[in-house]
């Protein structure tokens, strides 16, 4: 049965990586593939392996603990999931209200070059305050209205997709597998940015700054084919700037929360979900509002915009994640231990430098999902928080995802939304997003032997 659960996870894994031939959204192989490996878990009797380290046989009184070692597991998938919904719910709130127009408006320039600057810069820090899904889908809707000519725009896109995804990687809640890391308790905020802020600009302002000298990025934006007509500019409703400065407010507030009270993040992100919801409630997006189109603006309508299939997506990977983490297998050491720590121990006996190993796992995160790599990656190493590893697996797993675009979530987003060919991105992105990531792990290598 062991053998079935391991290529019942790699079949799953095949139809999520050729979504797009297969014409299958990848939840429905997640979903089966995460219930099918517990089910192979259960029925072939293996022996699981707890959070403790404890060992139980999969007969008799072993099943009771195999249901507590899955119940465990999902204790911990549904932090995440909870997490996201709350994030997800906040920035559909603030986006039916019209917030981030408050932003968006205020872009007026024609020059490419400076363009480019502005939506790396923004797609940096609003990926960092909101996540790099959300900024994404901000950034591509913004430079649809400021750059028409579609050949022009993926430039634009692509770059800002780097950019989120750097912006990401330094933020607990910039990025699905930080947030990961942070509610595993094996990053904290501040050790999070610290460590990582530097690298993460540097990994956006290589390939900007070369970007900007290629022929893409050169000359001016025709003011002929912009339109900044006086409606689209002005602020849509009475209620776009309150509804973003509460917005963003109330999702920064969710580290801060968690350090005072030292409760799981998800408890904070129910607060300040609670507290938009509120202000949403009362607000007058109009000055002349009529009660019945209070719909249109309601957190009700902003669940219902929500990407459940996402949620389900991780729900799916993270729970066959915990199957592969649970299952007992003896390691090189002779002990029995879970099977993602034995390829750890494999791992680091055939490559002593676990630089290399991480490295390793961002080239690897552009081509499969970061998120159940860095779940993974939980499963197969135990260190302290804010240890060099985590930092170092949060850098390469939230950035390296650049290098394709089918590597990340905002890629995905981007792709989907503006149709961007996978080869073209192969052929002219790549290796400006590889320069990024090379130089940013550099960065972040020296600053840790020379500093830390």
């Amino acid at each position: 049965m062991l053998t079935g659960v391991i290529i019942c996870f790699i079949l799953g894994y095949i139809a999520i990586v050729f979504e797009h031939p297969l014409k299958l959204d990848k939840t429905v192989p997640a979903l089966l593939m995460g219930a099918a490996c517990w089910a192979l878990v259960s029925l072939g009797h293996l022996d699981v392996v707890d959070h403790h380290g404890a060992v139980a046989h999969g007969d008799g009184h072993g099943t009771d603990h195999m249901l507590d070692v899955l119940l465990h597991h999902i204790g911990k998938v549904a932090e995440i999931l909870f997490f996201l919904i709350g994030a997800m719910t906040i920035v559909e709130i603030v986006d039916l209200h019209k917030g981030f127009s408050v932003i968006t408006n205020r872009i007026q320039t024609t020059s490419k070059r400076r363009m480019l600057i502005l939506i790396s810069v923004l797609a940096f820090f609003l990926s960092a305050t909101l996540d790099n899904l959300a900024a994404t889908i901000v950034l591509v809707s913004l430079l649809r209205r400021l750059v028409p000519v579609k050949e022009e725009r993926i430039w634009f896109v692509s770059l800002a997709v780097i950019a989120a995804n750097a912006g990401g990687a330094w933020s607990p809640i910039g990025d699905v597998t930080t947030t990961m890391l942070w509610i595993g308790k094996k990053v904290g905020t501040v050790g999070l940015i610290e460590h990582l802020v530097l690298p993460s600009l540097v990994c956006v302002a290589i390939p900007v700054i070369i970007a900007s000298f290629t022929k893409p990025f050169q000359g001016n934006i025709s003011p002929s084919n912009r339109d900044f007509d006086s409606k689209i500019k002005e602020e849509k409703l009475l209620s776009s700037r309150t509804m973003l400065f509460v917005g963003v407010g109330a999702l920064v507030f969710v580290p801060i929360f968690k350090s005072i009270t030292h409760l799981p993040p998800y408890v904070g992100m129910m607060l300040s979900l609670g507290i938009v919801w509120l202000v949403s409630e009362y607000i007058h997006p109009e000055e002349n509002f009529n009660p019945e189109d209070k719909h249109h603006y309601s957190a009700h309508k902003a669940l219902s915009r929500i990407e459940l299939s996402s949620i389900l997506f991780f729900l799916g990977i993270l729970v066959a994640v915990a199957a592969l983490e649970s299952i007992a297998v003896t390691g090189p050491t002779g002990e029995q231990v879970g099977m993602l720590k034995a390829m750890a121990q494999n791992l680091q006996v055939a490559i002593p430098n676990q630089d290399i190993v991480v490295l390793l796992l961002g080239v690897l995160s552009a081509i499969i999902d970061n998120v159940p790599l860095v779940a993974a990656s939980m499963g197969m190493y135990e260190f302290p928080m804010d240890a060099k590893i985590w930092h170092f697996i949060a850098y390469s797993a939230g950035t390296g995802g650049s290098m394709l675009i089918i590597g990340s979530a905002a890629g995905v987003a981007a792709m989907g939304m503006e149709r961007i060919d996978f080869i073209w991105y192969l052929k002219n992105i790549t290796w400006l997003a590889f320069l990024g990531f090379i130089g940013g792990a550099l960065t972040f290598l020296g600053m840790y032997y020379l500093i830390w």
